[in-house]
């Protein structure tokens, strides 16, 4: 399986050890022409503004909406989602806080205990349309939406790969 990490900023590296670990064949996704061939996408955390700025410029905006692709963004790639209306919901930015309010903590996904690492973490709202995956307390921060799943926090940060299974199961 041939999956894509958009390469222009944020934890690229941490997705492709736990993607490679699955066994995925990784392309770094730096411009358009690198969508090709891709079985699904992974828009990792970061700076949204600069990754929104960065992506404009190399052409993947429109490349990446108009791809079809099994897309997962995490932390600042679920707010770019949102934001480029992939996916049906609200994001509020830094909604746990600052880098002084980050945490780790364990979350129930499909029927198991998975590690969640929130940083600088942004907030789900309106997600009346959406597939709920994994809640912290009463908050949504994993969803998913037909071929497009989202998470607020960094599961590429633990060592744990079960969110990344269930994205590669989605592809």
């Amino acid at each position: 399986m041939k999956i894509g990490i958009l390469d222009i900023q944020g934890s690229v590296e941490e997705h492709i050890s736990a993607l490679q670990r699955l066994g995925a064949e990784i392309v770094r996704v730096k411009n358009a022409e690198d969508l090709e061939g891709l079985d699904g996408l992974v828009m990792p955390g970061g700076e949204s503004t600069t990754m929104e700025k960065l992506m404009k410029r190399f052409g993947l905006w429109e490349a990446i909406i108009g791809s079809g692709l099994p897309i997962y963004g995490t932390c600042a790639g679920a707010i770019l989602l949102a934001k480029m209306g992939l996916i049906d919901m609200e994001v509020e930015r830094n909604a746990y806080g600052g880098q002084l309010e980050s945490f780790e903590t364990e979350l129930d996904f499909e029927g198991g205990r998975v590690p969640a690492v929130f940083i600088r973490a942004p907030r789900f709202v309106n997600v009346e349309k959406v597939e709920v995956l994994s809640r912290n307390g009463e908050e949504a921060v994993c969803v998913r939406q037909g071929k497009i799943m989202a998470s607020s926090f960094h599961p590429e940060m633990a060592e744990d790969t079960n969110i990344h299974r269930y994205f590669l199961d989605m592809c």
